[in-house]
């Protein structure tokens, strides 16, 4: 049992659904936002509103923590200038506190868009080098790089979480790249208790008969997904995909993100169901 976690982003989607989990490793979870609220606490969790970017704010959230679990960012290709704060300028100030405050281990939800630009002919793992799909992929790949600085430097663990599609299968790209929330919160278990994980990067994606991901590398997280995209597969190829199949970035890992220009949102392509947990 960890006695402090933190988690950052916990009024985000994904946080919404690793809150509940997380609270029942640790005696403590302290939860993170810049939101002012995220709803009812669950028994032994505290929330505090914070922003990232601001280095004063972020400090005091990670006194006495043992490991932290950042998934506090802008998840949209937006223009740099609107992720600086969030994404750049966050990252460096949880690592730099987390360095001040000895915290052993940082969970990091980095995201498929840090190679978003590979040809999906290429089957990527874990050390495929950065080819990003825009800012909002150069933000996970300068993360990730301050993740392996901090750890060559000062001996801070991390597990970064390459993130394919956690979110309902809705299009045809996502039965490769699916993740579920149950295989979401499995990842970031195996995570937090593998006895030591040193600097490793994992793909956060589903057992899914068509995805073209190889966590091999990988394999001392002990991360077994269980779950399978296959099962949405005649109700996608059943529906409307002329949109989807016309788009040039489906040639990429990286989707609609890989076609859309720079500094410009793809969100409305990717059909992603935005509803937190128990809405």
């Amino acid at each position: 049992m960890i006695e402090r976690l933190l988690l950052t982003g916990a009024g985000g989607r994904l946080g919404s659904y690793l809150r509940e989990p997380l609270s029942q490793l640790c005696t403590e979870l302290v939860s993170t936002d810049i939101k002012s609220k995220i709803g009812p606490l669950y028994k032994n969790e505290k929330f505090v509103s914070a922003d990232l970017a601001r280095f004063d704010e972020v400090l005091p959230l990670t006194e006495g923590v043992t490991m932290i679990c950042h998934f506090g960012a802008v998840v949209d290709e937006l223009p740099f200038d609107n992720l600086l704060g969030p994404n750049f300028v966050g990252s460096y100030n949880v690592w730099e506190s987390a360095r001040k405050n000895n915290v052993k281990r940082i969970i990091y939800a980095s995201s498929i868009h840090a190679v978003g630009m590979y040809s999906k002919t290429k089957t990527i793992t874990p050390s495929t080098h950065h080819k990003p799909d825009g800012f909002y992929g150069l933000s996970k790949c300068f993360s990730e790089d301050l993740a392996k600085m901090y750890f060559d430097k000062n001996g801070i663990e991390a597990v970064c979480l390459r993130i394919a599609t956690c979110a309902p299968v809705t299009t045809a790209r996502s039965l490769t790249s699916w993740l579920s929330y149950d295989d979401l919160v499995l990842l970031v278990t195996r995570a937090i208790d593998s006895i030591s994980t040193e600097f490793s990067i994992i793909y956060g994606v589903s057992n899914n008969d068509r995805k073209n991901i190889d966590n091999s590398e990988a394999g001392h997280l002990g991360f077994l997904p269980q779950d399978n995209a296959e099962k949405y597969a005649s109700e996608i190829f059943e529906s409307d995909l002329a949109e989807e199949l016309i788009d040039p970035g489906n040639q990429f890992h990286g989707g609609p993100f890989a076609s859309t220009a720079l500094g410009v949102s793809p969100m409305e392509k990717m059909k992603i169901i935005h509803k937190l947990k128990g809405e």
